[in-house]
């Protein structure tokens, strides 16, 4: 290659510019969605172990559900107003009605990592209702973020 087939100088830098950009970006998204997620899972896994020791003994799936939906409200409101809020394009209705949709398919997914472990596998103590609740969340939690980013806060960043 020689010199004058090489790009101008100043098209490889704005092009490495924007792609510093777009990876700073990410990695702040990364951080603030995990801050998110971690309030999120101590209200899940929290309200769970309250409700499995207390008015659903013998319902762990019912009670995960119930901790599922309360801290996918938490998630919203932290994803909303902190993570993705240089996204935000939609109408709110909207959004919301995307969020939880969304949220609804991961909690189908730790709903089902803890039926498969309690009552396909017979792990039914209470540290195995715990190590399939947290596997549960951490492949939902895969799914939420690709989703987000690509479905709910789907606006490119400003």
């Amino acid at each position: 290659m020689t010199a004058q087939d090489a790009p101008p100088r100043n098209l490889v830098a704005r092009g490495l510019d924007l792609v510093r950009g777009a990876v700073d970006v990410l990695y702040r998204e990364m951080i603030k969605f995990g801050v998110v997620g971690a309030v999120a899972f101590v209200v899940d896994l929290g309200l769970a172990n309250l409700l499995w020791h207390t008015v659903l003994e013998d319902k762990v799936t019912t009670a995960k559900v119930i901790s599922g939906a309360v801290a996918t409200f938490v998630a919203w409101v932290g994803n909303r107003q902190w993570t993705f809020r240089h996204r935000r394009s939609r109408p709110v209705h909207h959004e919301v009605a995307l969020f939880f949709g969304v949220n609804l398919v991961a909690l189908g997914i730790s709903a089902a990592t803890l039926a498969v472990s309690h009552y396909g596998l017979d792990f039914t103590s209470r540290l195995a209702d715990n190590v399939a609740t947290v596997v549960g969340i951490g492949l939902g939690t895969l799914f939420r973020f690709w989703a987000y980013r690509r479905f709910v806060f789907a606006r490119e960043p400003l």
